[in-house]
């Protein structure tokens, strides 16, 4: 559909005069660096996390996780909330961790020299071969796997910045970047579906850091989880899709993950920090109580 009513001509050069709407009008702007000095919290351990539950901060919270789950106590982390709808992200303490100021960022204290990890693929790769867990160790099985963990970084933007932000944040809906960007979403879960059909996990038998970047994107798309596009896109009928996703959301170590910096929700499900195994004992008592209606 053509509105001419609706058509925009772009200036010679563009200037940025006004904020240009949507929910995260606040927060965006054409310019890197800090717009405050604030130094960033430290906690005991030498992993520090700065992050919040978005779909690029589970993926890190979940890996690390399963890390700890697996046996890795060289995991342990402190998990900082980065309130990006504030502008957390931009104080310079932040911006000395990720120049990029987008969260999750990762400092690592644990050698001579700190070492900070920003981009979430990239994060989940340093911590992988740091760890010789959830990466495979031959040649082919580990190509296969970074095959997923770069389609995951390249395609997802499409998905959230994209679809997500026409669909779900955008200050008003419109039909040509809508149809856009929802062709592409669902080619991207046919391409899931697809691999899926033929394989257990993205990269073969073993479920490794591809799934971790993949599932909260597109997982939580398939279980109706994510702009509330479930119905709009037809999430059921990627059946090979929604096999991989059930089976991954019943890890305990991927509903941890999900918790940790979430402060939105249901207060049950809701860890703003995370600095021990045992800040998950309170909020397992509280879905106890949630779902009987008892302490006892």
């Amino acid at each position: 559909m053509n509105d001419s009513s609706n058509s925009y001509t772009p200036p010679k050069v563009w200037v940025w005069q006004k904020p240009n709407g949507g929910q995260f009008a606040s927060i965006n702007r054409p310019v890197a660096g800090p717009t405050h000095e604030k130094a960033l919290p430290v906690g005991r351990h030498p992993l520090q996390l700065y992050s919040l539950a978005t779909p690029n901060g589970v993926k890190v919270t979940v890996l690390l996780e399963e890390l700890l789950s697996a046996g890795h106590s060289g995991a342990e982390y402190d998990a900082w909330a980065v309130r990006i709808s504030d502008g957390d992200q931009f104080g310079s303490g932040f911006v000395d961790v990720n120049p990029n100021s987008k969260i999750p960022a990762l400092l690592d204290q644990g050698g001579e020299q700190p070492i900070r990890v920003f981009e979430s693929g990239a994060i989940l790769l340093y911590l992988a071969d740091k760890f010789r867990a959830f990466i495979p160790g031959d040649t082919a099985g580990r190509t296969e796997c970074l095959n997923w963990l770069f389609w995951q970084m390249g395609s997802a933007p499409y998905l959230g910045g994209g679809f997500g932000h026409f669909y779900a944040y955008a200050p008003s809906k419109m039909e040509y970047p809508i149809d856009r960007f929802a062709m592409e979403a669902k080619r991207q879960l046919d391409v899931l579906d697809r691999r899926l059909a033929n394989s257990a996990y993205l990269a073969g038998d073993d479920y490794t850091i591809a799934d971790i970047a993949v599932w909260p994107w597109y997982g939580a798309l398939a279980l109706g989880q994510l702009y509330d596009a479930a119905e709009f896109l037809q999430v059921d009928s990627y059946v090979n899709l929604q096999r991989w996703a059930k089976q991954i959301a019943t890890r305990p170590a991927v509903q941890r993950g999900r918790m940790v910096n979430r402060t939105w929700g249901e207060p049950a499900e809701q860890l703003w920090e995370r600095h021990e195994a045992s800040d998950f004992d309170s909020k397992t008592q509280d879905k106890v109580v949630a779902a009987t209606g008892s302490t006892g």
